[in-house]
């Protein structure tokens, strides 16, 4: 029966339907539809306000903006998350929703747990008019449908829910595979239903629909933002491709949870799952190839079928014909072909890609393989050119390892294959990846620099992520002057907050401007949380005896007596065995040389000469020191002043900084060539100087000789040349004295000695003998009534650092008024800092300027 029109008629109106659908499906029809299905996030204001924060501002505020940036970079990511859906089920499955404790195992599945940053909530119901009522009067993400026996009612539900809202997304969700072929034609025909999908009795389902639309509505910004990756999918059976996103969510939501199982801090986790790689899936030609060519330099891994529509016409060499094109584009990008046809597995093969057949009974676990051996979810398994398998690393940290010894032509052969890049990128570490991405492009002769290259790319990103920063114990850290070491937890008192800040200002902006010729540091840090501080007390049942005891010397033998935690003995027993230079024990209470709350010189500083050969005596030493300044809180000094400025003392807390300290050893003596303190506000200016200039106190051996009022010079670090008291006054106030470790006492009484039993005072004849007087000294010439700098000449000698601060031997005052420039900007306030000086040059030709304290 011809009906009213002619056969000619109809061949041309499925002609025209063809051109129309093939135009849809081209990518300007795909962009053009995907602005109207999905919220389209505009990121433009944020991006002109991320720009202008790193190009507008100082030097110091562009740091802290760049490192705002960089750490909160990920939640600039998954900006667009499903939050309400709308769910109309049949009673059966309503009876499951009302009944089953265990909701989101049953439609979400267990991997639910790795979207508990943002669980959209399912709003269920079972009648028509229930489900029109909500779409219409509240907002939803999208809706589900699932179909019961009548199979016309959920077409015409969805038809009544896009008359209400046009712009709300519709799926059918089958749970009986009898129908699917009906609801698949209905659905290619249908202006209701945007998606099918089936559920084939596993869990997963909900959770691939919800991540599947969240990614392609995320994907633009997170790759531009946060460097993501995509892994394509094209597959236009809802059979398989419903399978195939929950076995792929799966996949990778397993594996992001492996690997931030050792992340210590919740943004870490955050930043981790947010990295993952993006899934996205097309079912026909036009839409694969408008993907892969948007997001090619972010591409992971594709996955396509053989047959499906192009140019709106099934085509049955659709996947090898797009295959082969990504193949042109980047040969090394891992792709797998899968069909229910096993003849085209020699046409994988002849590609140099991956195949599955469809219909095997093994198919989600193949899937699996794939991806865990192609782009790097599994462990690195090293192998030679034979593929013959040499060595496995299961971590970061096992990796390098086994760089230093795996074969030179393992690591080409793994290098020209990019294999490294997958692993390290499915791994979170992209900035890694990207730079190991050109290793594939080196020559057979450059095998053993093949792994130079990989060892100083790793090492030099774990330098960078920890450089400046405050990082919790590891047993395998190596303690270093570019970050701080925590040993306990709790707040690191004010003391280490003013060093943590310290820490982060000097390796992390660039001083090299204003001072070239001279190092500008911290000494190595730990410090002991105050927690530490808090169980001390409470182990020992302290709080009880002290407030009983007035007399501090038995206070002292108290504390003492106390055991501190075996978790921090061991951590202090790794850090005793690498420092083996005297250290200062200081207190940093969590008021001391706060903003907020400022006092200082109230609690004890202990210097231990860490001499004793056995390490058992050395962290004895240690041990006690510690407990000794948990102690001071209560000296009868900090008890007078808490009463005076009407603070509570059972509110303080105390941490500990453990220091390096700063200088060399010369015959008995450990000292630094010269220490010092200077302030950003000058109340007694001179001359020309005004009290913004600021003033240095500087002497030669330890800071605590200045600091506690000896004989010290005096200046201006902006007027350096100019002299602020008159020869006369400077031969009479000049140097005589200074302070070292004696490091020819091993058993050190401190109970008994105090807080100095470490130190001696010497004569600066001392240090004429040591030789690290020469650019500190000069010599007063009574006939001219002068001084000459150096130590030639004979004479009284005087401590005016006139080669230093006069004739520039190393930019000490340049360095001390950016230092105190920088600080005062970054806090706001005037600063004092306290900062010691090596003389002795490194293999540069420098001297180093170590920056102690900020107050």
């Amino acid at each position: 029966h011809e009906g009213p029109f002619l056969k000619e008629e109809r061949n041309l109106i499925v002609n025209i339907a063809q051109l129309i659908a093939g135009y849809l499906n081209n990518f300007i029809g795909r962009d053009a539809l995907s602005k109207r299905e999905i919220v389209k996030i505009s990121d433009n204001v944020n991006s002109e306000y991320r720009e202008s924060l790193i190009k507008k501002s100082k030097p110091l505020q562009q740091y802290f903006n760049q490192q705002s940036l960089d750490k909160y970079v990920y939640l600039d990511m998954m900006k667009y998350k499903v939050k309400e859906i709308l769910f109309v089920a049949t009673f059966y499955d309503a009876f499951i929703l009302e009944n089953e404790d265990a909701f989101f195992e049953q439609f979400m599945g267990e991997i639910y747990q790795y979207s508990l940053f943002s669980l959209p909530r399912i709003t269920a119901v079972t009648s028509e008019d229930q489900a029109l009522y909500l779409a219409e009067s509240s907002k939803f993400d999208f809706v589900i449908l699932t179909v019961g026996e009548d199979e016309k009612a959920p077409v015409e539900l969805a038809k009544q829910i896009k008359q209400l809202r046009p712009d709300l997304p519709v799926f059918l969700l089958l749970n009986k595979k009898g129908n699917v072929k009906y609801f698949e034609t209905l659905v290619g025909t249908s202006k209701f239903i945007d998606k099918l999908f089936i559920w084939h009795g596993d869990s997963q389902i909900f959770f691939a629909i919800v991540k599947s639309i969240e990614d392609r509505t995320n994907v633009e910004n997170d790759t531009a933002v946060g460097l993501v990756r995509v892994i394509l999918l094209i597959e236009d059976s809802p059979q398989y491709y419903s399978k195939y996103l929950s076995v792929l969510y799966s996949i990778v939501f397993g594996h992001i949870q492996k690997i931030i199982a050792s992340e210590k801090n919740e943004l870490d986790k955050i930043s981790k799952m947010r990295s993952r790689p993006k899934i996205l899936y097309a079912t026909n030609y036009e839409e694969a190839v408008y993907i892969y060519n948007k997001y090619r330099n972010f591409m992971q891994c594709v996955i396509s079928d053989v047959e499906f529509d192009k140019n709106g016409v099934l085509n049955k060499t659709a996947g090898l014909t797009f295959l082969k094109y990504v193949k042109s584009q980047d040969c090394e990008l891992p792709m797998l072909l899968q069909s229910s046809d096993k003849r085209n597995a020699v046409k994988a093969k002849n590609l140099g890609i991956g195949f599955i057949d469809k219909n095997s009974e093994n198919l989600s676990n193949e899937l699996m393989n794939f991806i865990i051996d192609n782009i790097g979810f599994g462990d690195f398994v090293f192998r030679d050119q034979n593929n013959k398998r040499i060595a496995v690393a299961r971590n970061l940290r096992e990796f390098e390892t086994l760089l230093l010894t795996v074969p030179a032509e393992s690591l080409l052969y793994h290098g020209k294959k990019n294999h490294f890049s997958f692993w390290l990128m499915a791994r979170g570490e992209i900035h890694i990846a990207k730079i190991l991405n050109p290793i594939k492009t080196m020559d057979n002769e450059d095998q053993e620099e093949v792994r130079k290259f990989l060892l100083k790319t790793i090492d030099q990103a774990r330098e960078d992520k920890k450089r400046g920063k405050v990082l919790s114990f590891d047993e395998s850290f190596d303690f270093t002057e570019k970050n701080i070491v925590s040993l306990a937890s709790g707040s690191l008192g004010g003391k280490g907050r003013g060093l943590a800040f310290i820490n982060t200002l000097i390796y992390n902006l660039d001083f090299s401007a204003y001072t070239t010729e001279i190092n500008i540091r911290t000494p190595i840090t730990a410090i002991i949380g105050t927690d530490e501080f808090v169980t001390f007390m409470n182990r020992n049942d302290l709080f009880d005896k002290i407030y009983r005891e007035k007399n501090f010397e038995k206070t002292k033998a108290l504390f003492i007596e106390g055991q501190l935690s075996h978790k921090l003995i061991k951590r202090l027993k790794v850090f005793i065995k690498q420092v083996k230079k005297p250290i200062a024990v200081r207190s940093s209470s969590l008021f001391e040389d706060s903003l907020s709350h400022p006092f200082a010189g109230i609690f004890d500083t202990y210097i231990i000469p860490n001499n004793q050969p056995a390490t058992e005596e050395r962290l004895e030493s240690l041990v006690t020191a510690i407990k000794l300044v948990f102690a001071s809180v209560f000296s009868n000094q900090a008890r007078t002043y808490y009463k005076a400025v009407h603070h509570r003392i059972e509110e303080e807390k105390m941490a500990v900084i453990l220091q390096e300290l700063v200088g060399n050893q010369y015959d008995n003596y450990y000292y630094p060539h010269i220490s010092g303190t200077a302030q950003s506000y000058n109340f007694y200016p001179v001359a020309h100087m005004t009290p913004d200039d600021g003033f240095a106190v500087i002497a030669m051996g330890l800071g605590a000789y200045v600091v506690e009022g000896g004989r010290s010079f005096r200046f201006s670090p902006k007027y350096p040349q100019t002299d602020v008291i008159s020869l006369k006054d400077l031969l009479r106030t000049t140097q005589v004295k200074f302070l070292a470790v004696d490091m020819s006492i091993q058993d050190i009484n401190y109970i008994k000695h105090g807080d100095k039993a470490a130190l001696a005072s010497l004569d600066i004849s001392e240090a004429e003998k040591h030789d690290t007087i020469r650019h500190c000294v000069s010599v007063y010439n009574a006939n001219n009534d002068c001084l000459v700098p150096g130590i030639n000449a004979k004479g009284p000698r005087v401590i005016n650092f006139a080669n230093i601060l006069n004739y520039d031997y190393i930019p000490l005052s340049k360095t001390i008024d950016v230092i105190l420039k920088t600080v005062k900007e970054a806090l706001g306030t005037p600063v004092e800092i306290e900062f010691a000086v090596d003389l002795n040059l490194d293999k540069n030709g420098k001297a180093s300027f170590y920056l102690l304290q900020i107050k």
